[in-house]
């Protein structure tokens, strides 16, 4: 069934063209991701559908009775609100009924007597039927935690904008819908409630029609894909895996059409150097035809982000954090931390919202001073902040000037380039670097940030949440120039596709401590699988396994140095893997001594390749031993 269909859908602002002619529709069970690089219109199109905003020309039409709810990156909050009456706020009528309901049984509890409290109770019992309202507060309130929301009786106006948001999409998904919309939903909250927002939806049952940049989530969610690209749109029934793989045929069909015009072109130019008379109707046409061709535009070639390496000479002498502990309000955020930052290191933070992760970045910037503990910088150290806010950005400035503040050159790996040039990398043309910032969209402020960070040529980046309202493209970009760049990066970010693809170590914040784990996310996610008890083999079974092979009866057809081998393997493999566990155990206990960490990993990995060995002999002796077994 057809849900919702867009036609001819044209927007622009001034004299920038968002959207050019686009018709799409939306079926029921359809999962859409809309992507595209910012300042495309992605946010606009999804305020069109939701009637948030008018299209200049074009029609939405919509089934009989369509019912949606939207997100929008900045929800609006009534001021005196409650979080749970802000969750309701599309469904006021249920909730003032759960409410009336619960005061009537909590009178009638009191006075079980009174006919009048008796009947109200089975009216109002007969109306929660009908309303289908009983599991309502409590899915409401299942969803707000998830979301990591606890307080349901907070007023909003005294939450925080990342609260907010999820406040907003614990209303956005317990709304009563055939079209849920949503923008950005994964900004804002943490890996583990981005992890259950994914299972979430992937079993939602409505439409849904998002804007997000998490390639992951985008993956596993979304059945179809609607890219806009220089005011057109192109669908494709798809995840992001299969859109990527799709795209590439698109554009390769493109190019080979546009290569067969061009010879085209050049055959018939050759014809008409020639001297070709117009005279007969056949070679009227063919002029014609020639002028036809001529005048069609060809794809225009693809601009990308280009983002050589900038930087400058970073000497031995990095970032280094001794003891040092933070507490706001009797809270303790981080507690005794040591590390030393590597010079070419590659360190993501992860964590709930609110555990201290900026502030630890802004400790190691120098913004910030720890209660205890000392940081110390090297004197080649120059640091760039990549910030959650687009710091010091006056929106009457013009886009080059904004830049030039920084620096008017800058050093690359093919020489000396300029700002404007450096600006140009980052898809802003001349017309738009002569512009106010004020003319850009949210994510091509957040583009025109990030340049500015790399135009000071830091060697240490510190990225705080770098992929929130960065296209994808851009986002792809920035992997690819943090894998060349010749310095250390340490990120915070809720991005699981980031943090594996850039990242090598990630630091955990867990009640103020912070533990360390060597790869990317994954690698991450999967140690602390291991970790939990039902997951993993105890050192006592282990041992118990090795006492088993222990007791194999000894063969008196073996050699005698096979036998003895047999005799005593097992308790060279218990002895192996109680020094395993061991140094698991010390390895989980000092996360903040990287020295000590660094040794007991390497000990670890020899015992493991020792481990091995020794358990493929064991086989091998065991066939022997059955073999033997066999011909008695």
């Amino acid at each position: 069934m057809v849900l919702l269909t867009a036609e001819h859908i044209r927007k622009s602002y001034g004299t920038r063209v968002i959207f050019d002619d686009i018709s799409f529709s939306i079926h029921e069970g359809d999962k859409i991701g809309v992507i595209g690089v910012n300042g495309t219109g992605k946010s606009t199109l999804l305020k069109i559908i939701a009637g948030a905003a008018q299209a200049d020309s074009g029609e939405i039409i919509t089934m009989n009775g369509l019912r949606l709810a939207y997100l929008s990156q900045s929800p609006v909050f009534v001021e005196g609100t409650t979080v749970l009456q802000q969750v309701f706020a599309a469904d006021v009528p249920k909730l003032a009924l759960v409410r009336e309901y619960e005061e009537a049984i909590t009178a009638l509890a009191q006075q079980p007597q009174e006919e009048g409290l008796v009947k109200r109770a089975a009216e109002l019992t007969e109306q929660m039927d009908k309303a289908e309202a009983w599991s309502l507060e409590s899915e409401a309130k299942t969803i707000l935690t998830k979301l990591g929301i606890s307080d349901f009786s907070q007023r909003v106006e005294t939450l925080s904008g990342g609260q907010k948001k999820r406040v907003a999409l614990a209303a956005a998904l317990i709304a009563p819908v055939d079209l849920l919309i949503l923008d950005e939903p994964t900004n804002h909250i943490d890996n583990d409630t981005v992890d259950w927002l994914e299972k979430h939806l992937e079993k939602y049952t409505k439409a849904l029609l998002m804007v997000t940049h998490d390639r992951y989530f985008l993956d596993r969610v979304a059945n179809r894909t609607l890219e806009l690209e220089k005011g057109k749109l192109y669908s494709y029934q798809a995840n992001y895996s299969k859109f990527l793989e799709m795209k590439a045929e698109r554009e390769e069909l493109l190019a080979a059409g546009e290569r067969k015009r061009q010879n085209f072109l050049r055959t018939e130019l050759e014809w008409v150097r020639r001297g070709a008379k117009a005279r007969t109707t056949k070679q009227k046409a063919r002029l014609q035809r020639f002028e036809e061709i001529s005048a069609i535009r060809g794809p225009e070639e693809k601009q990308s982000v280009e983002l050589s390496s900038v930087g400058s000479r970073l000497g031995k002498k990095t970032i280094g954090l001794s003891h040092v502990s933070k507490a706001y309000a009797g809270v303790t955020y981080i507690w005794d931390f040591s590390y030393i930052i590597l010079r070419d290191d590659r360190v993501g933070i992860i964590g709930d919202n609110g555990c201290g992760k900026t502030t630890l970045l802004n400790i190691m910037a120098g913004k910030i001073q720890p209660d205890s503990g000392t940081v110390e910088w090297g004197e080649t150290v120059k640091i760039g902040v990549f910030a959650q806010e687009n710091e010091d950005m006056d929106d009457n400035q013009k886009v080059i000037d904004y830049i030039r503040e920084v620096a008017e050159y800058i050093p690359t790996a093919e020489g000396k380039i300029s700002a404007s040039q450096m600006l140009e990398r980052f898809l802003f043309p001349p017309a738009m670097q002569r512009g106010p910032v004020s003319m850009l969209s949210g994510g091509e402020k957040r583009r025109l940030f990030l340049a500015r960070v790399l135009m000071g040529a830091p060697n240490i980046l510190f990225l705080d949440e770098p992929t929130n309202d960065l296209d994808i493209e851009t986002l792809m970009i920035l992997e690819d120039y943090l894998e060349h760049f010749n310095g250390a990066v340490v990120a915070v970010s809720h991005d699981r596709y980031f943090l594996d693809k850039t990242m090598g170590r990630i630091f955990a914040f867990s009640g103020g401590n912070i533990r360390q784990y060597e790869g990317g996310y994954s690698d991450y996610k999967a140690a602390k699988e291991r970790e939990k008890p039902e997951a993993a083999e105890s050192v006592e079974g282990k041992t118990h396994k090795a006492e088993l092979l222990k007791e194999k009866s000894p063969l008196k057809k073996m050699s005698y140095k096979d036998q003895r081998e047999y005799d005593t393997i097992g308790d060279e493999i218990a002895a192996l893997e109680e020094g395993i566990a061991k140094a698991e155990t010390e390895m989980a206990n000092c996360q903040s001594d990287y020295v000590r960490l660094q040794e007991l990993s390497a000990e670890k990995e020899g015992l493991e390749k020792k481990l091995e060995e020794r358990m493929e002999r064991w086989l091998e002796l065991s066939e022997l031993a059955a073999e033997i077994e066999k011909g008695r």
